[in-house]
C-alpha cells in the first residue's frame, strides 16, 4: 500500500517525511506509557510505503509497525523515526534488529533515547550493519514536547508534573467564600479534558475531594480517539476520603489510588472494598504524604505524566519542593477582589523575587474570553532540545 506525498521525488526533503512521523507520534500521545510516544515513516523513492506509531506496552514499537506495513519495499528505503530505535530487549525485541533485517538504507531520527539500557546507542549498532544514520534537528520543538514525560521519568525517576488551575485577572482561584464555579468558560474547561486525555494520572488533595466531589474522568464528546481515563490519585494523609465520594463509585471508569500516611484500619478496609487501592507512604516534615516517594511510586508503575488539579496546599507543596515541571494557567476576565480570597499556591511562598522559580512561557492560547498560558521549568533537561 502506497501513501503518496505532496511532492513525490527521489530528493524528498527529509523535513516533510519527519513531519509525517511526528504526526504519527501525536496520535498515541498519552497511550504508550511507560514507553514514549514515537512515530515512524518508511520512504521508498519519494513515496510513503509504511507508517506507524508505538502501540501500548507489550505491543510493537513504531519502527516495527512501519516496517511491517512496508514489507519488501523497506529494502533500500529510508526510515524516519522521532526517537532513535531501541537497541535492547524489553517487552519486545530491539527495533535495530528489525531495521537491519528489513534492509533499510538510512535511518533519520531526532531525539536520543535517555534510557540507560541503550548502551552505545542506535547509531553504533546500525553503522556496524552498514546502515547510515542521520540525526535531524527538532522541528518546532514538537518532539521535545512529546518526549518530555518519558525523559523525565527515565532521568529523574519520577513522572513529569503538570499543575493546572483557573484564576481571575486579579489572581484568585475562588472568592472569599470559596466559590469557584466557574472562573473559566466552557471552551477552556473542554481543553482541560483534552489535557486529561494525554496524561497517565490526575492528582488532587483530599481537600478538593471534600469540597468539590470531582469525578476526575475525561469527558469529551465525539473525540477523534477513544478517551482515556487516567489513574486518579488522591493525596489523603489521614484517610478522610468519604466512602460516598464519586472517585470511589463502582461504575466510574478508570482506577483510583489513595496515598496516605496513618489511616484507620477500618477506613482502609472499606476503601479497598470499593476497588480502590490504598498506598501507605512515609510522612513529610508536616505529617502529610511525602511527595517524592509518591511520585517515585507512580514512576515505578509506569506513569510518565501526572496532572495535578488542586488544591492549593498540594500545588504549593509541589512548587516549594521544586517538583513542578509545567503550569497550565487559565485566566478568566473576572475581578473578585478580597485580600483573603485564595490564589493558586497555598504554601508560605518565597521571601524574595530572586528566589522565585523561573519558568518559560511556551504557549499562549485563547478560548473564547479565557486565556491559557503554558509555562515550563527552565532548570530541567527534559524540556531542552532533544538533539544532543
Amino acid at each position: 500500500m502506497n501513501f503518496p506525498l505532496a511532492h513525490q521525488s527521489n530528493d524528498l526533503p527529509p523535513a516533510a517525511a519527519m513531519h509525517l512521523a511526528i504526526d504519527q507520534a501525536r496520535t498515541v500521545s498519552g497511550r504508550t506509557s511507560p514507553n514514549p510516544p514515537v512515530g515512524a515513516v518508511v520512504i521508498q523513492n519519494g513515496v510513503v510505503v509504511g507508517m506507524g506509531a508505538t502501540h501500548p506496552p507489550g505491543g510493537p514499537h513504531a519502527e516495527r509497525v512501519a516496517l511491517q506495513m512496508a514489507g519488501d519495499q523497506a529494502r533500500g528505503a529510508d526510515l524516519y523515526v522521532t526517537l532513535e530505535p531501541c537497541t535492547f530487549y524489553g517487552r519486545t525485541p530491539p527495533c535495530t534488529e528489525a531495521i537491519i533485517a528489513a534492509g533499510v538504507r538510512r535511518v533519520y531520527y531526532i531525539a536520543r533515547d535517555d534510557d540507560p539500557r541503550m548502551g552505545a546507542g542506535a547509531a553504533s549498532c546500525l553503522h556496524t550493519a552498514g546502515i547510515e544514520t542521520i540525526q535531524m534537528p527538532d522541528l518546532d520543538g514538537a518532539v521535545a514536547d512529546l518526549l518530555a514525560p518519558f525523559r523525565c521519568r527515565v532521568t529523574a525517576g519520577r513522572p513529569l508534573v503538570t499543575i493546572k488551575y483557573a484564576m481571575t485577572l486579579d489572581g484568585r482561584i475562588a472568592t472569599i467564600t470559596g466559590a469557584s464555579r466557574w472562573i473559566s468558560g466552557v471552551a477552556a474547561r473542554r481543553q482541560v479534558h483534552v489535557l486529561r486525555d494525554h496524561v497517565d494520572a490526575i492528582m488532587v488533595g483530599v481537600g478538593t475531594v471534600l469540597a468539590d466531589d470531582p469525578q476526575l474522568t475525561t469527558r469529551l464528546d465525539d473525540h477523534w480517539r477513544p478517551v482515556q481515563h487516567p489513574l486518579r490519585v488522591i493525596a489523603d494523609s489521614h484517610g478522610h476520603t468519604p466512602l460516598s465520594a464519586r472517585v470511589l463509585a463502582a461504575d466510574l471508569p478508570g482506577q483510583t489510588l489513595i496515598a496516605t500516611v496513618d489511616p484507620s484500619p477500618s477506613w482502609v478496609a472499606a476503601v479497598t472494598a470499593t476497588g480502590a487501592q490504598v498506598l501507605h507512604l512515609p510522612p513529610d516534615s508536616t505529617g502529610r504524604v511525602a511527595l517524592v516517594p509518591l511520585l517515585t511510586h507512580l514512576a515505578a508503575i509506569g506513569v510518565n505524566h501526572v496532572l495535578v488539579e488542586g488544591g492549593t496546599r498540594l500545588l504549593g507543596a509541589l512548587t516549594a519542593a521544586g517538583l513542578v515541571d509545567e503550569v497550565w494557567a487559565f485566566i478568566g476576565p473576572k475581578l473578585v477582589g478580597g485580600a483573603k480570597a485564595p490564589g493558586p499556591l497555598g504554601d508560605p511562598g518565597v521571601a524574595r523575587i530572586a528566589d522565585a522559580q523561573q519558568l518559560s512561557i511556551r504557549r499562549v492560547e485563547r478560548y473564547d474570553q479565557d486565556v491559557l498560558l503554558v509555562a515550563t521549568a527552565t532548570n530541567v533537561p527534559w524540556w531542552e532540545a532533544s538533539v544532543r
